[in-house]
Formats: structure tokens, C-alpha cells, sequence
């Protein structure tokens, strides 16, 4: 997540010869891809996911999300939030296809690409395999032949690094371009809220609230050493993008070493069964990437931090990978057990899938302990 300090050198020769690097998202990509298939979900108010009572929503039209609907929302909540929502089951299967048409289209275009899940990449365009001078036209192009070829749109930021790329194709959602020149970088950081920033989640942004930092003008105002001192290693990473400067490559060969999701709860969990509940929606979306890509993995990792802070983890690692989403709840769960009774509240849990392969599993794992 963070990157150690650039160094002015490299800020040099980032303002001498700035990168051209595009973000590509889609719009609400599992739900365009139903409402594009089935014509009588279009114009309504549609989540991908179950409906049963500990569901959750794995995507939300933006019919949905007018109504407050998000991703990673109960589904019990989505529905009180809009009766009239309709779900969809997942189909992951069509989703991965889509995607793989997508990827098409950018290989197209540049070699440089880093993807970051089914609907979302970056792509370095500073040389382009068709010798396009401005990223902004090749970004345009992008989304015209992606239309074309799926019927569905995506969003787009271009920008001179990864950080504002991001924050560009953010600012116009839905089916929109916007353009953050080396010029207009910093200034645009300045009055964003800290929440905004890519890399900055809610446990991060409550902190720097607590310590009056509430926009990237307030950020950068801090010294390095105080961003260092309250935030470690990620502080080298926050003072340079409060500056419009992330030096971060566009890793094409970027090889994911683990998946993991981790919430963090607006009231301390004290019971196994609140604790259980809790875990419902992060378990699914660890195993819908999990279904998305066709990885699995052998080791599952259990987070939990407590109201003072401090934390612990427990693991368990299987001779075969972990085959669905039951054997990852029965995992998490045998982890989960021995926590309590906890001599404080939890505020955070989180679950990690590691030792990974690409390849789809069939059969039973069978498992060993590492406790």
C-alpha cells in the first residue's frame, strides 16, 4: 500500500518527462452486465447478491445507489433502504468473459497493464503500441471500443501517476473522462477530504481526523516525520500524495500474493454470534474474487483488533485450497471460536486467503493445523 520515499531525484525527472497513465473503471459492472442482458431489468433498481436474511450486495446499479444502496451492503438493509430493489444472482462465469473482452481492448493498446480486479486497471500509456501522442484520446478510445464491443460504459481518469488517475475517473462517474495535468495535480489534492484518497480507508481517515487533518491541504501541512511517527511505513506515501506525487510503477508482471477484506465496525463486538454475523459480508467478498478470478488458496488468516488497538491473527493451512465459500465460513469460524470470551471489544475483523494458485479447484481439502 505505501511506497517508500522518491526522493527529489526521482521528482525530477517525474517533472522533467511525466508518465501518461490511465485508470479504467467500470460502471457498476455487475449490475450493467444483468440490466444489459435481461432488457426488463433496465431503468430499475438492481443488486447483484442474495436476498436471504444474511446476504449481501456484490453490486449495485445506479438506479440502487440513489437510493443509499452500496456494495458490501446487507441485503437486509438494502431492502429497507429500497423496497422496490430487485436482486440478481452473481454470474461470474459471464462476468470473467466480459472482463476478458475488456482486457482485449486495453492489450490493444499498451502492454502496461496492471489489473486490479474484474472492472478496474491501470494502464501505462507513455509508449503505445499505436503511437498515440495524447493519453486523453487514447483513454477515449478505450471507452468508445469497450461501448462497442460490450455495451456497456466505463469511466476514466488520466493522469501523470496511479494516485490521481484513480481520483480522475472517481470525479465524473458515471461514463465520464477527466484529465489531472502536472499542472493542476497538487492544487486538485488540496481540497479533496482525506476520505477520498485512494488508500486512505475509514479506520485511517477517523485517525486523521482525530489529529485536525481533514482535507490534502491539512495533510500537507504535516512534515513527514509526523505522518511517519502516527501512520509508519504509510506515512512516506501520504506526505507525497498530499503533493500530487506517487511514483508508484504500473506493474504489468504484479503477481497477487494473497486476497483478503477486513471491516471495521461502528460498534465494538463482544459475542460470537455478533462477531459471526459480522464476518458474513467480508467472507463474501473475499470469495467473490475468489469465483471472479478462479484463484484459490491453501491458507486462511484471521485478523482481529481489539478497542485498544492491539491485535492478533490465527491461520490454518490446508494441503489442498480452500474449495467454496462454506469451507472458508467453517474455517473462519474454527478460527474465530477460541477468541472468546474477549477481554475487550472487537472493532475489526478481517479475513486473508494466501498461498494462492490460478487455477480452479475441484475436490476436498484436507487440513493441518498452524495455530
Amino acid at each position: 500500500m505505501a511506497e517508500t520515499d522518491p526522493g527529489p531525484e526521482a521528482t525530477d525527472q517525474a517533472a522533467a518527462r511525466p508518465r501518461k497513465i490511465i485508470h479504467i473503471d467500470m460502471d457498476a459492472f455487475y449490475a450493467s452486465v444483468e440490466q444489459r442482458d435481461d432488457p426488463a431489468l433496465r431503468g430499475l433498481p438492481v443488486a447483484v447478491g442474495g436476498s436471504r436474511e444474511r446476504g449481501v450486495v456484490a453490486a449495485a446499479s445506479y438506479e440502487a445507489r440513489r437510493f443509499g444502496v452500496r456494495s458490501a451492503m446487507p441485503s437486509v438493509t438494502a431492502r429497507r433502504k429500497c423496497p422496490e430493489l430487485v436482486f440478481v444472482p452473481p454470474r461470474f462465469e459471464v462476468y470473467k468473459a466480459v472482463s476478458l473482452q475488456i482486457r482485449a481492448i486495453f492489450a490493444a493498446h499498451t502492454p502496461v497493464i496492471e489489473p486490479l480486479s474484474l472492472d478496474e486497471a491501470y494502464l501505462d500509456v507513455t509508449e503505445n503500441i499505436q503511437g498515440i501522442a495524447s493519453a486523453t484520446e487514447i483513454a477515449e478510445r478505450i471507452r468508445a471500443e469497450i461501448r462497442a464491443a460490450t455495451g456497456l460504459t466505463a469511466s476514466a481518469g488520466v493522469s501523470y501517476n496511479k494516485f490521481l488517475a484513480k481520483l480522475a475517473s472517481d470525479h465524473r462517474k458515471p461514463d465520464g473522462l477527466f484529465v489531472i495535468t502536472p499542472r493542476l495535480g497538487p492544487a486538485f489534492v488540496e481540497d479533496l477530504p482525506v476520505g477520498r484518497f485512494h488508500g486512505v480507508g475509514p479506520a485511517t481517515s477517523a485517525r486523521m481526523e482525530r489529529l485536525g487533518i481533514h482535507t490534502g491541504r491539512d495533510l500537507r501541512a504535516r512534515s513527514l516525520a509526523f505522518l511517519q511517527q502516527h501512520f509508519g511505513k504509510a506515512g512516506a506515501y501520504y506526505y507525497w500524495i498530499a503533493r500530487g506525487i506517487d511514483e508508484r510503477p504500473v506493474r504489468a508482471d504484479r503477481i497477487r500474493k494473497s486476497v483478503g477484506a477486513e471491516n471495521t465496525f461502528a460498534a465494538d463486538l463482544a459475542t460470537p454470534e455478533a462477531a459471526r454475523a459480522a464476518l458474513q459480508p467480508i467472507l463474501d467478498k473475499v470469495w467473490r474474487y475468489c469465483e471472479g478470478t478462479g484463484i484459490r488458496g491453501r491458507t486462511v488468516t484471521l485478523k482481529v483488533k481489539y478497542a485498544d488497538f492491539s491485535q492478533a491473527t490465527r491461520s490454518r493451512t490446508g494441503l489442498a485450497p480452500v474449495a467454496s465459500r462454506g469451507e472458508l465460513e467453517r474455517l473462519s469460524f474454527a478460527l474465530l471460536e477460541p477468541v472468546f470470551p474477549v477481554p475487550r471489544g472487537i472493532r475489526l475483523l478481517g479475513v486473508t486467503l494466501s498461498s494462492l494458485n490460478d487455477e480452479p479447484v475441484a475436490g476436498e481439502a484436507q487440513l493441518r493445523l498452524s495455530l
